[in-house]
């Protein structure tokens, strides 16, 4: 069985500068930034300018 595809999302600025200055940050910031614009998303890949996330919400 095939897996729904990812969503493809992108971020601002101030958290892409963390990548490079501060990497645990960076995952902090960016798992907080996706819950609360795509609650039941997972962030799956981060490759600049896109963020993959995986819908995990139960379908109904």
């Amino acid at each position: 069985m095939i897996g729904k595809p990812l969503l493809q999302s992108m971020m601002g600025d101030r958290i892409w500068k963390l990548m490079k200055t501060d990497p645990e940050e960076f995952k902090r910031e960016t798992r907080a930034y996706f819950a609360l614009t795509y609650p039941g998303c997972t962030v799956v890949r981060v490759k600049y300018p896109i963020v993959y996330l995986r819908d995990d919400r139960k379908q109904v």
